[in-house]
């Protein structure tokens, strides 16, 4: 009982600093879409939300330098192998500074081919191109900002990338409220906001970082042959997993989109739902990422059995109070959402599916975080592979069934990534 009292204590430990960092994280974004909302004219609002779009698809993509920076750091954490974490913090460091620069000198082209992509018109685009101009130089800072929650977490750290986080959100606040508000920069003085914060939080992180300590490697060290192949073999895979979930995301959006722009909006208002379960669900996959990879490295696969049971409770009863509050709760909630009387009831016609989800997720969630920790990404590839099959012939196969019918291929999408997890993680490694 002692020991079990224990592995949940470590669980909490690390799954409330980091739900708590998921909360804070996507705030960066309303600041800066609630300031510019005071500038003055509804375009400012359309280019800021344009260059969100932007950074969200090419930072969604490259978030493996976090998933795989946690998974090997706290396998070398559970051996102790005070070498080994510091060759994935540098080797990841160096990585993202690559990656930052490159992005930054492919800006204007890039830039300009998504605009093109997303379809805006003249005025929001240019906008959209000027605050994407700016807030491109924070690139470096925010990819390395991925490496280090990694680490952080791999390091049984939870309580960093929370820091972090918080800093980032504050400084932003302060940097854009002043420059905007006080100097009138407007456009310029959200994205120079967004800027100065995710450079500040990086520089946070920094400082937080001396506590660990984190040995010095030569270069030669994290250009060594086997370990950089498997470093980039992991890395590609959680980037091809990635690419499986946004073709599901996207999809599903433009799925809704031709049902008509209320279903639209009725289903952008029951993600949100989905997205603030997975805030909180996403700090137990941290936990099993961080504790599993431990567990891995050190060889106690007992343990990680153990720890996969914990966390599936955990998720269970999640997912059972998400589940119950948006059946009782949805309408409630879904006006506080919005003031459109025809989105809120054909949101309700769904309302179901909303509370079904959380449920058919968690094994999702949960498998997740124990694969990257144990960076078994080629099953976790292979799981999101075929649910992502799943879902396409489902939403083939169930059309006639309009809305209801994508809802259920997302439904059984879901269930799918978690089953096919569970059944891999059965057989060796």
């Amino acid at each position: 009982m002692s020991r079990q009292r224990g592995l949940n204590g470590s669980i909490l430990a690390i799954a409330l600093p980091a739900i708590a960092t998921n909360i804070t994280t996507p705030l960066l974004g309303l600041v800066d879409a609630a300031i510019t909302g005071h500038i003055g004219s509804a375009v400012f609002l359309g280019a800021i939300a344009l260059g969100g779009t932007m950074f969200n698809m090419l930072y969604w993509l490259l978030n493996f330098l976090r998933m795989g920076s946690g998974g090997l750091t706290a396998q070398a954490y559970g051996r102790g192998d005070s070498e080994g974490a510091a060759i994935v913090l540098w080797r990841g460091l160096l990585l993202a500074a690559a990656l930052g620069a490159a992005i930054i000198a492919a800006s204007g082209t890039a830039g300009q081919a998504a605009l093109r992509f997303l379809d805006a018109d003249g005025a929001t685009a240019a906008l959209a191109a000027r605050y994407f101009g700016i807030a491109v130089w924070g690139a470096p800072a925010v990819l390395a900002g991925y490496v280090l929650t990694g680490w952080f977490l791999g390091m049984q750290d939870a309580r960093s990338p929370m820091w972090m986080a918080l800093c980032t959100n504050v400084v932003n606040i302060a940097v854009s409220l002043t420059l905007v508000l006080g100097l009138h920069w407007k456009l310029e003085g959200v994205a120079t906001g967004t800027l100065v914060a995710q450079w500040a939080g990086l520089a946070l992180g920094a400082l937080l970082l001396r506590r660990h300590r984190p040995r010095r490697v030569a270069l030669r060290a994290l250009l060594r042959g086997g370990g950089l192949a498997r470093y980039f073999s992991i890395n590609a895979d959680i980037m091809l997993r990635t690419v499986c979930l946004v073709a599901v995301t996207v999809w599903f959006t433009r799925a809704g989109a031709a049902a008509g722009v209320v279903t639209l909006a009725a289903n952008a208002l029951l993600m949100q739902l989905f997205m603030l379960f997975s805030y909180f669900m996403d700090g137990f996959a941290y936990a099993g990422e961080a504790i599993g990879g431990a567990l891995h490295g050190s060889g106690d696969t007992r343990g990680l059995r153990t720890l996969a049971r914990a966390l599936l409770r955990w998720g269970g009863a999640l997912a059972a109070v998400f589940a119950v509050a948006y059946g009782l709760g949805g309408e409630a909630i879904l006006r506080l959402l919005t003031d459109r009387p025809e989105i809120v009831a054909d949101a309700m016609r769904y309302i179901g599916w909303a509370a079904l989800v959380p449920v058919a997720g968690v094994w999702a969630f949960v498998w997740d975080g124990i694969f990257i920790g144990t960076t078994r990404t080629r099953g976790m590839l292979a799981a999101m592979a075929i649910a992502m099959a799943v879902f396409f012939a489902v939403w083939a196969i169930s059309r006639p069934l309009g809305n209801h019918g994508l809802w259920l291929a997302f439904t059984l999408y879901l269930a799918t990534r978690g089953a096919a997890e569970a059944a891999i993680f059965r057989r060796p490694a």
